[in-house]
């Protein structure tokens, strides 16, 4: 079969047509397969944390916009609060995903064949199956940044100015879920200025979509704006912390987020767009974008959706290259299956949590969905050597949110009470009344120059060496001032 026809057009717009059928095949087993696995381990600690959050409806957190606690309330309403209900969010917006980069692939001239295999490709990168498993604010970041791709490149390829507001709308969605859109949008309008064409930069219609994006992002904008931009503080801790460790490794992850095997298709991405003139700006704008994470000290992580924008680009004259010969294709076959293989062991819960500890190293959000339930009862060990009659004046206060959530969703049954914590946006939902005066227990590294008579009482001893193995439970007497006036030494942010 002569790939190189492929793209040949059939249909008015000039492009091929949209590949439905074997697009469709590969999201039915895409979903299958995380559907499958979604219940395995339990929660992830972040999910814990949307959990409660969607409990709090408000335009914003401490350390992220509404879109994706409101999300984690609105799946286990209608599908019910477990992990399998959850985590129908993250397969929709991984689905969602692997249809963008495949009608990328298309906008950029792929036909059929090299639409499909943009799909697999992009439902069987690593970077993909981990956040199609687990809802998280990066699995929306994903679908947010492909749609905004797409509009972009349809812009380019159309020159209609009515585009616009279609691209100034989802960055608007976007900017509801993470500020980090507005990176992309100004790695693309710094591509645009230095590649042109900057004939579509003069249009009324640029500045509809301008105000159309700004009008859906200011709620969000203004909440932040009346609580002190706590988001722009936790994202300062993070580039304080761990900046310096992000710019070594922001490079060779560009390799393995995806998958190594991946890299020349990408690559090819690349080439492709910077050959043709009216994309160009596409092409430039991931390096941008690079430079602007490494400057900032951002995680590597945060470029991955422009890579599978990239692979959509790169499909077709991948598809090209390895039609040229079956000798290609057969030396490839060997390493794109133990990809394959590595890509779902490391996202996606397949081992016994007995030999989880090799996958931690590449993926150590699978440790974070371990041992939660065993958390919670350690936790209820401690609080029943309260006395009876002292119990409803005692608190609990842990360290972080991940274990906050934990005790907040299965406390109820160890007769826990809600948790207290400073940390993110649990801060905001403090502190206890300051009539609880009875004897507190504190979990993790929660401040303790605040209370009296602590001692340790429990450890955690987990399955597996993640975050929370080895916390320390303290059974404290009391605290040295009433709750109101050490709240503020307990809130933090990282």
């Amino acid at each position: 079969m002569d790939h190189t026809q492929e793209a040949r057009p059939a249909t008015p717009t000039g492009l091929a047509g949209f590949a439905a059928g074997p697009v469709a095949l590969v999201v039915v087993l895409q979903t299958a397969v995380l559907t499958a696995l979604s219940g395995r381990y339990g929660f992830h600690r972040d999910e814990l944390y949307f959990l409660v959050a969607g409990e709090h409806p408000a335009w914003g957190y401490a350390d992220q916009p509404p879109l994706t606690p409101l999300l984690a309330k609105a799946a286990v309403t209608i599908f019910g609060e477990t992990p399998v209900g959850l985590r129908v969010a993250a397969t929709l917006t991984g689905v969602l995903t692997v249809v963008v980069v495949a009608l990328i692939a298309r906008e950029l001239g792929a036909g059929r064949g090299a639409q499909a295999f943009a799909a697999v490709a992009a439902a069987l990168s690593t970077a993909t199956l981990v956040v199609a498993h687990m809802l998280s604010t990066t699995s929306v970041d994903m679908l947010v940044w492909t749609v905004v791709a797409l509009f972009a490149v349809k812009l380019l390829r159309t020159r209609d100015p009515r585009w616009w507001p279609a691209l100034g709308a989802a960055v608007g969605v976007g900017s509801l879920n993470k500020w980090l859109v507005f990176l992309l949008v100004s790695a693309l309008a710094i591509a645009l200025l230095v590649a042109g064409p900057r004939a579509i930069l003069r249009s009324a219609w640029l500045v509809a979509g301008l105000v159309l994006g700004l009008a859906i992002a200011a709620p969000a904008v203004v909440w932040q704006a009346r609580n002190g931009f706590p988001m722009l503080t936790v994202a300062g801790g993070i580039s304080e912390d761990d900046g310096t460790e992000n710019r070594i490794l922001f490079v060779p992850m560009q390799v393995v987020y995806l998958s190594p095997i991946l890299v020349p298709v990408w690559i090819a991405g690349i080439v492709r767009l910077w050959r043709d003139p009216r994309y160009r700006a596409i092409a430039l704008s991931y390096p941008v974008l690079c430079v602007e994470l490494l400057a900032l000290g951002g995680k590597p992580y945060y470029a991955v959706p422009m890579l599978l924008v990239l692979v959509a680009a790169g499909a077709q004259p991948s598809l090209r290259w390895l039609a040229r010969g079956a000798a290609r294709r057969a030396v490839l076959g060997a390493p794109a299956l133990a990809c394959v293989v590595i890509s779902v062991v490391v996202a996606l819960p397949v081992l016994p949590v007995t030999a989880l500890s090799p996958v931690l190293g590449m993926n150590a959000e699978q440790g974070e969905q371990v041992g939660w339930s065993q958390f919670v009862a350690t936790v209820s060990q401690v609080w029943h050597r309260i006395p009876d009659e002292d119990r409803d004046r005692a608190v609990i206060v842990t360290s972080n949110y991940g274990e906050a959530g934990a005790i907040d969703e299965y406390g109820g049954g160890h007769g826990l009470p809600a948790p207290y914590s400073g940390h993110m946006s649990f801060g905001d939902w403090g502190p206890p009344p300051d009539a609880m005066t009875a004897p507190v227990v504190l979990v993790g590294d929660a401040a303790r120059a605040g209370f009296t008579g602590c001692q340790i009482d429990a450890t955690q001893e987990n399955p597996i060496d993640n975050d929370e193995q080895g916390t320390r439970i303290a059974l404290c007497t009391g605290t040295t001032a009433p709750w109101s006036a050490l709240w503020s030494g307990l809130r933090h942010y990282y």
